[in-house]
């Protein structure tokens, strides 16, 4: 069987290296929808797991680029630990997120996931921990830009002061004394080769 379909779509592999990115391989789902099954955020996919990779083993590569699943995926690893035939769904799911924000084919209606995630890595690289307020501040600026909405600026401002009184929100956080721990951490994930190599 072509689980491919049209031919003329394979160039997708050359452009968009998804099997060595997410060191799998698409040819041995056979669409048994078990991690479909077993996904807790299936409900919100507009391509379900098994969908997303049946729509690249088709060669609709940008379509799945553009689709909102890759977002919503919580990489909790369900989808790859039930495969039986071992075809790393989760590993898919963040090659497919990798290339999608290089590429600029995000979805508009998840800038704002996108924004917290890129706030969040930036946050942890620059103190070696998280900074709560920074975070909240980065997020929710970049978001601003990005959507244009003033109301999210302040939309969970109510939660600040009970989370205060909880000791939740700390103003000087300072920072982790093995910063340079986490800075190798990130130089390693910023080198190309060394993920491809799987090292």
């Amino acid at each position: 069987m072509n689980v491919h379909g049209d031919p003329a779509a394979q160039p997708n592999a050359e452009f968009y290296p998804i099997e060595s990115l997410a060191h799998t391989q698409l040819d041995n789902c056979y669409q048994c929808g078990k991690c479909t099954a077993g996904c807790p955020v299936a409900a919100r996919m507009d391509l379900a797991p098994n969908q997303l990779i049946r729509t690249l083993q088709l060669g609709q590569t940008p379509k799945a680029l553009r689709s909102q699943a890759i977002w919503e995926c919580v990489s909790c690893q369900t989808c790859s630990t039930r495969c039986p035939k071992e075809v790393d769904c989760a590993g898919v799911m963040d090659a497919l997120r990798e290339i999608s924000l290089a590429e600029g084919m995000v979805a508009p209606s998840q800038q704002p996931i996108v924004a917290f995630q890129q706030a969040f890595l930036e946050n942890v690289r620059r103190n070696g921990r998280l900074a709560e307020l920074e975070l909240i501040a980065q997020f929710k600026t970049a978001v601003f830009f990005r959507t244009g909405r003033p109301a999210f600026l302040f939309q969970d401002a109510g939660l600040a002061p009970q989370m205060g009184k909880r000791k939740k929100l700390r103003f000087l956080p300072g920072k982790a004394s093995d910063r340079k721990v986490v800075e190798r951490i990130f130089a390693k994930c910023s080198n190309p080769s060394e993920k491809r190599a799987g090292k």
